[in-house]
């Protein structure tokens, strides 16, 4: 599941329509958190980071933004601008996430609460780490000065 799109099921008529949401039906994870982001300026970027453990599920419940991703094999963009469509994203995927349309609402879900200690900020380090890289000991030490 590192980078997968999922067609949401819709339910509806004339009045309106309808998706749910449900663990171990169209969320193949636990859900501990669910957080939006909304009112973001259209010249922003966020994201920036990967998690080593952490498993999302992005839908642009409004509007349409666009998502860099990485799993370690190369960049490639997905725009979400469906409510009817989601993003799956597993562990050590980098994003960014920018071109946010004026009405954006990105709604996410996650498997695990809120821990800085999973993120990895910096690009670099984060390919190294979906690489397996392992500097031997004195390596680290030189990096460190």
């Amino acid at each position: 599941m590192e980078i997968e799109r999922v067609q949401l099921q819709k339910h509806g008529d004339h009045g309106g329509m309808l998706i749910a949401l449900e663990q171990d039906r169209n969320v193949p994870f636990e859900i501990r958190r669910v957080y939006y982001i909304f009112a973001t300026q259209r010249d922003v970027h966020r994201g920036k980071h990967a998690h080593r453990h952490l498993h999302q599920l992005a839908v642009a419940v409004r509007g349409s933004v666009t998502f860099l991703l990485d799993d370690g094999s190369g960049p490639f963009e997905v725009v979400l601008n469906d409510p009817s469509q989601g993003l799956l994203m597993g562990r050590m995927v980098w994003r960014e996430l920018y071109d946010f349309s004026d009405d954006c609402v990105l709604m996410v879900l996650a498997d695990h609460l809120y821990d800085p200690a999973d993120y990895i900020t910096n690009y670099d380090d984060f390919l190294r780490e979906v690489r397996g890289v392992v500097y031997p000991t004195e390596m680290v030490a030189c990096q460190s000065a």
